[in-house]
Order: structure tokens, then C-alpha cells, then sequence
């Protein structure tokens, strides 16, 4: 299935921010509670720990669904409960790691996550790959799916060796153009507000952890994405500053390597991904289907008469998949 389905939002839900923003605040009341996981604690080569929460196991032979959640997300995120629902109901297995520092321990080592980690995504793909033996099917949020898409285009051929397919969902593949679209109007004040409130306080309590790690006044004063990334993502991970951390983690520049089946779907109403930045056919390999609606929001996809109803978006995310399991 490499044409996309029709998705179209209920008249009443006008525009990019209303179809973020409802099913989120919606969803997630509905889906709370419908889902048990299990934690496990992976300590990782670097000294420091993940933790992944699994849900049911599938049925004997089923694919296991690795979805990698998007920034400051965890498994109460309306997607992953929506996602693990119907992974569920498909019968497969399902896990979703957490980003070091997401899970709600803070983690050990002197660093967090960040948008462009495909080392990390292929050590955690490879290990589950090994346990699961049967078919892994992978799919990323937002920063997880750009991450994921990166580590797709680094290994080329091998990413089969982990993964039977891929799908990243409104990830920013071009993360200077989607990081500058955050700081402007509504999006500063909004969203890039309600991401800071959780991201600078676990960012001063790694420099409780590691005194020193960074200049906390700097952090303190940050009220845009680009300060908070220039002062603590950027050189925690290697990046020279923002810019340069922008530029060399996004996945766009590398989907033309891509060697597995891949799915990059973006709504072109999406606040937090320009349309103008989507990638289009000739930049992608043969392998990459672009689904590109003209409406959904940010991981939003209402539908019916049930504004809330989100199952929509991971019934056409794991049917794509399926098809190429």
C-alpha cells in the first residue's frame, strides 16, 4: 500500500493547531488506562540505562512494533497508547524505549537525547531484533522518527539486518527549518513554552547530577528551542551549537540512502513542520513513500464524529507496514 489513504478532519476542526491540539487533549483521557505495560531497564555500553515499557506479547510469529516517541514523550502519550491499541489488536508485540532521561528517572551519564541519535536507535533495534527473532517493524514520532529515518539512511542495506520496514510520522526532516518555525507566533508561545517547562528542569537537574556540565544561567534565560539546543543539546552530543546540531541530525539530506521499505508521513498543515521543507520524490530513494495530506496537525488525524478519535492515523501507519512485513 504506497498511496496514501484519505484522511480528511471534520469541518468543525478547522486548521493545523485545532487538529494538534483537541485529539491530544481528548485522546489521551479516553485511551488512559486501556493499555499494560511492562518495564524493563537496559543498561547500555555507555554506562547509563534505558527503559523500555513492553506491552502484551504478540502471538507466536507476529512482528514486534518498536515505536521511538517524539520530544518529552513517554508511554502516557496519546500516540504510543494509540499505537500499542493497535498493535494489539493486530496481535502483535509492542515496546516502546523511552530517550535516556524520559522515562522519569532521570539518567546517569552526562548526556540526554536529541533528534539526529541513530547509534542509539540501532543499538536498541539490533538488541530487540535479537530477542524478538521474528519480523520488527519500527516506527518513530516526530524527533523519534527523524532519528529513526537518520539511522535508516546511515546503515543503507544492513538497517534490514534490524528492521523489515520503517515509518516516520510528522518528524521534522529538515530540523533547521521546523526549529525555526517554533520560534515564531504561536508556536513559541505555545508549544515551544509547554516543551521547555519539562526540558529545563531536567536539564538543571543534569547539572545537579554533573556540576559544571554546562552554563546553567544560559539554560535559565533560553526561551526559544534554538537557546535551550545551543546551550545544553548541542554540546552534550557533539555538535559544534545549534546550527551546526540542526544540520548534521536531520534525516532529509540522507534519504536517499535509505535500503529498506520507509514511510515518511506529514500532514502539509502541520505547525511544526513547514510544508515547504517536506521532502519530495527526488530526494528520497525508491524505497521512501511520502504520504503528505493536506490535513492532521501535529500527530492529530481526527476523524468521525468523535473528534478524539485517533486510531485512524496507527491503523494506516501499521497497515503500510504490514504490507511490507
Amino acid at each position: 500500500m504506497n498511496t496514501a489513504p484519505a484522511f480528511r478532519a471534520p469541518a468543525w476542526l478547522p486548521g493545523g493547531h485545532v487538529q494538534t491540539i483537541w485529539p491530544a487533549l481528548l485522546s489521551r483521557r479516553a485511551l488512559a488506562g486501556r493499555v499494560r505495560f511492562t518495564r524493563e531497564r537496559w543498561d547500555t555500553p555507555d554506562g547509563d540505562f534505558v527503559d523500555l515499557d513492553f506491552g502484551q506479547p504478540g502471538r507466536a510469529g507476529t512482528p514486534l512494533l518498536v515505536l521511538f516517541h517524539g520530544l518529552e514523550g513517554s508511554t502516557r502519550s496519546h500516540y504510543a497508547l494509540s499505537f500499542a491499541l493497535e498493535a494489539g489488536r493486530r496481535g502483535w508485540g509492542f515496546v516502546m524505549p523511552h530517550f535516556r532521561g524520559c522515562s522519569g528517572e532521570l539518567n546517569r551519564a552526562p548526556r540526554a537525547y536529541h533528534s539526529g541519535d541513530h547509534a542509539e536507535i540501532g543499538w536498541l533495534l539490533t538488541g530487540l531484533a535479537a530477542r524478538h527473532g521474528g519480523p520488527v517493524l519500527a516506527a518513530g514520532v516526530s524527533l523519534g522518527g527523524n532519528a529513526l529515518l537518520r539511522w535508516a539512511g546511515e546503515q543503507e542495506a544492513d538497517a534490514a539486518r534490524s528492521a523489515r520496514a520503517v515509518a516516520a510520522i510528522c518528524s521534522p526532516l529538515d530540523l533547521t527549518a521546523s526549529g525555526a518555525a517554533m520560534g515564531r507566533g504561536f508556536n513559541r508561545q505555545v508549544y515551544t513554552r509547554m516543551f521547555l517547562a519539562t526540558m529545563k528542569p531536567k536539564a538543571l537537574a543534569k547539572w545537579q547530577q554533573h556540576p559544571g556540565l554546562f552554563d546553567r544561567s544560559r539554560l535559565a534565560a533560553a526561551r526559544t528551542l534554538y537557546e535551550f539546543d545551543d546551550v545544553f543539546t548541542a554540546p552534550l552530543h557533539g555538535f559544534a551549537g545549534t546550527a551546526d546540531y540542526w544540520r548534521r541530525a536531520s534525516a532529509l539530506p540522507h534519504l536517499r540512502r535509505v535500503a529498506i521499505p520507509a514511510l515518511a508521513l506529514n500532514a502539509r498543515n502541520d505547525p511544526f513542520v513547514p510544508a515547504s521543507s517536506l521532502p519530495q520524490p527526488g530526494q528520497v530513494s525508491r524505497h521512501v513513500a511520502l504520504w503528505q495530506p493536506p490535513h492532521g496537525g501535529h500527530v492529530g488525524f481526527p476523524q468521525g464524529r468523535f473528534p478524539g478519535q485517533v486510531q485512524g492515523l496507527p491503523q494506516a501507519v501499521c497497515g503500510w507496514l504490514a504490507a511490507h512485513a
